[in-house]
């Protein structure tokens, strides 16, 4: 049996607005901006449901239905679930019911998208226990796989998460880390863990789709998904194809125009076609599949850039200054009890804010521009840092 492990990560951040030196004492108002302005969440959210979230879904409901073997697991922070409930219902209403199939897993990950975990693992904890209620809430299920900010992963997160009673866990199948081994199986986390299982994205496929798709001047476009499946029928050996990526892809990162739906909706029907062949959530494909090897971690790596390490958050005095100053409030904001000073400081804990400080150039450069409202680092480090002085004046007055 060879299956296809299709992961989709939904996320939008509660971007900064251009907070200015003279906000300080005067609005609390750190995320909110007018409409028409480029770090405006609420505009940003209904271009992102109407070009993405809401046609894939309504993609993938069509695929459920026609093929009663199509399975896909998807991890939904609590951020966008948050803004889809203020500002784009019908958009959170077509997860309601892509999930209601019954064949969507949802994957737990942190309630804000944060770091917390190198820097505060008690703030870890509690985050990952309110993202677990919100899914819960909203679609009915509680998380049985997990997968860290920015796929960040270490044999320390495995152990916590193996403790925690998660049956799989999700890393990044970077080739330093696998060495001769193909990220095409199912392994065991490290020696120290029990019961978990690792699953690793096969980046170069997952890629292809991501960032390749729409690419004409790429030596293999036009991908078609008949391509694509000869191209896994033909990889040699192998469990389960671990095809990882964010959910805009489809329709946000690769436009309508490029196919991109088309393919998507066409995957099942050529995948499935040959006789052992299915897709699998990932608790299914670690559940069905014993593990390979062991595979040991000892440094974080991640899914993002070149280098697959922290650099993207945390790789200059900037970002390495904010997240600091962040973390180093937190008994005064949490001690406060202050339900909205709390939930502004959890907010700002959010990684987008620190990959928008990123000053990284060559390969990656183009990569952070793109995701990025702020005119360039600098500006998102102002934005955030003003933020931050009015926070703390604010935890200090209570």
């Amino acid at each position: 049996m060879k299956s296809i492990v299709l992961y989709l990560h939904v996320h939008q951040p509660f971007r900064v607005r251009n907070y200015s030196v003279f906000d300080i004492n005067s609005t609390h108002n750190y995320f909110f901006a007018d409409y028409q302005d480029r770090t405006s969440n609420e505009r940003i959210i209904h271009k992102v449901a109407a070009k993405s979230y809401i046609p894939t879904n309504e993609r993938l409901v069509k695929m459920l239905e026609e093929h009663p073997e199509f399975r896909l697991s998807l991890s939904i922070t609590g951020t966008v679930l948050e803004q889809l409930q203020m500002w784009a219902p019908e958009a959170l209403t077509s997860f309601q019911r892509l999930v209601a199939t019954g064949r969507v897993e949802i994957v737990g990950e942190t309630y804000h998208h944060s770091l917390a975990f190198l820097y505060d693992r008690d703030e870890f904890v509690q985050q990952v226990e309110r993202h677990k209620a919100i899914v819960l809430e909203l679609f009915g299920q509680t998380p049985t796989c997990f997968r860290n900010t920015e796929l960040a992963y270490n044999n320390d997160l495995a152990y916590w998460a193996d403790q925690a009673g998660y049956k799989a866990i999700l890393a990044e199948g970077w080739d330093p880390i696998l060495g001769w081994r193909s990220p095409n199986f199912v392994y065991q986390p490290s020696y120290t863990t029990n019961g978990i299982k690792l699953l690793m994205k096969n980046y170069k496929l997952s890629d292809d789709i991501a960032f390749r798709f729409g690419d004409r001047n790429w030596e293999q476009w036009p991908l078609t998904a008949e391509k694509f499946t000869h191209w896994l029928d033909n990889s040699g050996d192998g469990t389960n194809f671990n095809l990882f990526m964010d959910y805009e892809t489809f329709g946000e990162h690769q436009w309508k125009e490029s196919g991109i739906f088309d393919f998507l909706e066409h995957l099942p029907r050529h995948w499935l076609a040959k006789e052992g062949y299915d897709f699998k959530t990932v608790t299914q494909v670690a559940e069905a599949t014993e593990a390979a090897d062991n595979i040991d971690v000892p440094h974080i790596i991640t899914w993002a850039d070149t280098e697959r390490d922290l650099s993207a958050w945390l790789g200059n005095r900037m970002q390495q200054e904010a997240i600091d100053a962040l973390y180093s409030i937190k008994e005064q904001v949490i001690g406060s009890y202050d339900n909205e000073l709390i939930e502004d400081w959890r907010r700002l804990q959010t990684s987008d804010h620190f990959y928008y400080m990123c000053t990284k150039w060559f390969n990656d450069g183009d990569i952070h521009a793109y995701f990025s409202p702020y005119e360039n680092p600098y500006e998102a480090y102002i934005a955030f840092m003003n933020a931050w002085h009015d926070l703390r004046l604010r935890a200090e007055a209570v």
